[in-house]
């Protein structure tokens, strides 16, 4: 078995460091600088794992925006005026801080992506297939959760993102699946030939599988990377009850919100609970009843502006 790979982030000498520091930092404070015009209101209970599909989009530009506005804490010296984030979804790495008068000169990348709390998955479920030489030192692959305001309504907002080199989780998505995964078939990784960083649309970088039927190639929370990350962003409070809570509740509902049915989704989220969840009988009542008032709302005309 082949040692695990390293992380090798840019050479403190290079003119650039400070800068890529400065951008590292920058993404941490996002989600508190963040807003959205986006407003969602009145969308089935049933409904809301579909947000992600509809919304991620606009999540990840106001994130760019976001950045953007954040000048002051990555560009303290005012020496990159020229310079500003853009996100181009059609190219790796898809948001690109490069000169506004020649997209060729790009600084670093981030591969960006949402990830909404509620969805079906208790874990992330995008793929990165980029070559790790596809990957400037610099760059960085970015994950930001988020969640809406009232939880089942109101404005996006975001939580502690995830924040890693691209390269770094490029090597350790193809290293898990040579050495620690077990296959049926081969293990292999058939590689890209691809040897340099910001490529443009239509260029050949991404690596592949040699057997990959269930379509688990580059499935990165599945390589253990994220584990820790994702039980933190579960333990997120919304409305004061953990986002695992809610995405459990959310998953066991069927779209038949009957009185008969609410009633044998709440016991058996009350037993699942139980075993889980360590607090009292009352806070426990608590939590199920303001289940059951989300249960039982009423079929919406649906506003997302």
């Amino acid at each position: 078995m082949t040692d695990s790979p390293l992380r090798k982030p840019p050479d403190p000498s290079w003119r650039h460091a400070k800068l890529y520091e400065r951008v590292r930092d920058a993404v941490f404070a996002v989600p508190n600088q963040f807003r959205s015009d986006v407003v969602v209101r009145g969308v089935q209970t049933t409904d809301l794992f579909n947000l992600n599909a509809l919304l991620g989009a606009a999540i990840e530009d106001g994130v760019v925006n976001t950045l953007n506005t954040l000048r002051p804490l990555w560009d303290t010296d005012e020496k990159y005026s020229m310079y500003s984030f853009v996100r181009q979804p059609q190219t790796f790495p898809d948001v690109r801080l490069q000169n506004s008068a020649n997209s060729s000169d790009v600084l670093l990348g981030i591969e960006l992506k949402g990830w909404y709390l509620l969805a079906k998955e208790e874990e992330p479920s995008f793929r990165f297939l980029a070559t790790p030489t596809s990957c400037a030192r610099a760059d960085l692959f970015v994950v930001h959760p988020w969640f809406l305001s009232e939880v089942i309504s109101g404005i996006p907002r975001l939580s502690t993102p995830y924040v890693e080199l691209a390269r770094y989780v490029a090597e350790y998505r193809n290293h898990h699946w040579e050495n620690v995964m077990t296959h049926k078939k081969s293990a292999q990784v058939i590689r890209s030939s691809w040897n340099r960083p910001y490529p443009s649309k239509g260029d050949e970088i991404l690596d592949r599988a040699a057997a990959d039927s269930g379509r688990n190639f580059g499935r990165i929370a599945r390589t253990g990377l994220m584990d820790d990350f994702a039980k933190a962003a579960g333990d997120r409070l919304l409305s004061g009850i953990p986002a695992k809570y809610w995405r459990r509740f959310l998953k066991t509902f069927t779209e038949t919100a009957t009185d008969h049915n609410v009633e044998r989704v709440m016991a058996n989220l009350s037993e699942e609970l139980a075993g889980v969840w360590k607090s009292s009988q009352e806070q426990m009542d608590d939590l199920l009843e303001h289940f059951k008032e989300i249960a039982r709302l009423v079929p919406p005309d649906v506003v997302v502006r």
